[in-house]
């Protein structure tokens, strides 16, 4: 049995970072009248943002975590390998989005604005640092390894055997 964790003040900006990630999901949650919005290519920046910050948490907790506890160190990297491939999914799936029709209608000169506007810039230069990383500590056959498989010694039941109705 595990003992109950202090929650106190620990970690702030976590939990606010979880407070908004779960009220960005209950206003994204269809409504009996209304329904849901299709995501836009800034709710996907700023979500491959908050994938990458996490992403970069787990790295520094497996760093620190594996030399005292080699089995839990061993987990957080294999987390933090499937928050790399979650982020990649999403930088995909930011490209495969339509470019909203931000054109301005005047002509005068706006060396601000990029060709297809902040967000692409960004989460490419984001995507390709944090790439840049995992490229350093994994290998690519670990980035391509499927989820099933992975398993916990405290999530493995005993199997039954199988009978002679159950045999192939």
């Amino acid at each position: 049995m595990t003992s109950a964790i202090p929650v106190g003040d620990a970690y702030p900006y976590l939990r606010a970072a979880n407070a908004g990630i779960r009220h960005h999901t209950r206003a994204l949650t269809p409504r009996t009248q209304h329904i849901a919005s299709p995501a836009d290519r800034v709710h996907l920046d700023v979500l491959h943002a908050h994938l990458t910050a996490l992403h970069h948490l787990l790295d520094q907790l497996a760093e620190s975590t594996r030399p005292p506890h080699p089995a839990a160190g061993r987990h957080l990297a294999t987390a933090h390998t499937r928050l790399w491939q979650s982020a990649a999914a999403v930088h995909d799936a930011f490209h495969l989005l339509p470019v909203a029709d931000e054109t301005p209608t005047d002509t005068e000169c706006h060396p601000e604005r990029l060709p297809e506007g902040p967000p692409v810039l960004t989460i490419c230069q984001r995507h390709l640092a944090a790439g840049h990383i995992v490229r350093r500590k994994t290998t690519p056959s670990d980035l391509n390894a499927p989820l099933h498989g992975h398993t916990t010694s405290c999530s493995q039941e005993p199997q039954p055997p199988k009978g002679p109705e159950c045999a192939p």
